[in-house]
């Protein structure tokens, strides 16, 4: 299954490769998988300022695997579409 492309195992935990699209109409995650870029996509209603697309993206993560927000870090491309 080639989303599994998207998601790395990492000690107790796991990353997810993500394309977000901020401002958005709606917030839809995830809205599709990107197969060339490996990455799972997302949209989101908050637009791309002071980490709001960043904030929205860990709640609804939290939201969907039922685990506490401060357990989600992006850890790379806080400033890019790419995380």
């Amino acid at each position: 299954m080639p989303i599994r492309d998207a998601i790395h195992t990492k000690g107790n935990g796991c990353i997810i490769d993500f394309e977000i699209n901020p401002g958005s109409s709606k917030l839809v995650v995830p809205s599709g998988y990107n197969i060339w870029r490996k990455r799972v996509e997302g949209k989101l209603t908050e637009p791309a300022q002071k980490g709001r697309a960043n904030d929205q993206l860990i709640q609804e993560l939290s939201h969907i695997f039922k685990i506490k927000s401060s357990s989600i870090t992006i850890v790379s491309g806080a400033k890019t579409t790419k995380k």
